[in-house]
């Protein structure tokens, strides 16, 4: 496994998306949160992404940018030895802008994403396959890094013979390359 993400890095870090701008994103969570008071297997989520500030698909006038589709690619690992490899897109809006029409220093990114999921110790998903939606509000800095709270949920959409799906609660710091 430590090869698997030793080559997914490499890759990542020389793929041509490297030259856009963008965020590397390091967040430190709780895996396996329940709303619902059910039993939960917690771990320590640790997790990083890097969001290119690239647009893939513009959908949207172009004074509006919340319709500017962008990649991210990631992984995440439990300390139960789960590994999660992804990759997918993200939108990026002022919250300030988005509510009250004056930008402000808070963030709101949601995003997509999907991958390859191995359980290792800890909580079985079902599939290898699995999809991942993340909520996330941001605050940025005067040196434009950023900290931030994040809600995730991986999930295998019933493509497998189970779905339990997880959540996951996390504090993130963003910062600009």
């Amino acid at each position: 496994m430590f090869r698997l993400i030793l080559l997914s890095l490499i890759i990542l870090l020389k793929s041509p998306l490297i030259f856009a701008q963008g965020y590397d994103v390091f967040g430190v969570g709780i895996y396996d949160v329940k709303f619902d008071g059910t039993s939960s297997n917690y771990a320590t989520d640790i997790r990083f992404e890097r969001r290119f500030d690239k647009t893939l698909i513009n959908i949207g006038p172009k004074e509006d940018n919340f319709f500017y589709l962008k990649p991210f690619t990631g992984i995440e690992v439990t300390t139960e030895s789960a590994f999660y490899f992804l990759g997918g897109i993200y939108l990026e809006d002022n919250l300030g802008k988005l509510l009250i029409g004056n930008e402000n220093e808070w963030n709101f990114t949601p995003s997509f994403g999907l991958g390859y999921y191995d359980d290792g110790n800890g909580k079985k998903l079902g599939n290898k396959l699995e999809f991942r939606t993340t909520f996330e509000i941001s605050y940025q800095l005067k040196n434009e890094n950023r900290i931030g709270f994040s809600l995730g949920h991986i999930s295998n959409a019933n493509i497998g013979n189970k779905n339990p799906g997880v959540e996951i609660i996390s504090f993130t710091f963003q910062k600009p390359f």
